[in-house]
């Protein structure tokens, strides 16, 4: 795959990530009737917003960290969460797996004395 291929990637799933976790929390299935204070655990995932969609490779870096967070949360909440909160965790989990390979798969496409 090339750079561009890993970028777009770790693009869509970022902001598939944001989507899901706002929809989630908010109208699909959140804690509490009405939406939850759960919903900003998506603010983290805005920080790399703008450097992954500009193909930065140090965004790439350390937001490959950021989505071990997630897939934490995912696997934590598709074994313990009842109901339609399991079909979205694993979708949570599948994910933060795309986002974190395109963005370990772009940093090393793109490391100095790789020709990039």
């Amino acid at each position: 795959m090339t750079p561009r291929a890993f970028n777009l990637a770790a693009s869509v799933s970022l902001i598939g990530l944001i989507a899901l976790c706002t929809a989630w929390e908010l109208w699909l299935a959140p804690l509490r009737p009405g939406g939850s204070w759960m919903v900003l655990k998506v603010v983290p995932l805005l920080a790399p917003l703008f450097g992954i969609l500009r193909g930065r490779r140090y965004t790439h870096q350390w937001s490959s960290m950021l989505a071990m967070a997630y897939l934490a949360e995912g696997l934590v909440r598709a074994t313990s969460d009842r109901g339609p909160s399991v079909a979205l965790a694993w979708l949570e989990v599948a994910l933060s797996l795309v986002f974190f390979a395109a963005c370990v798969g772009f940093a090393r496409l793109t490391a100095a004395g790789r020709g990039a």
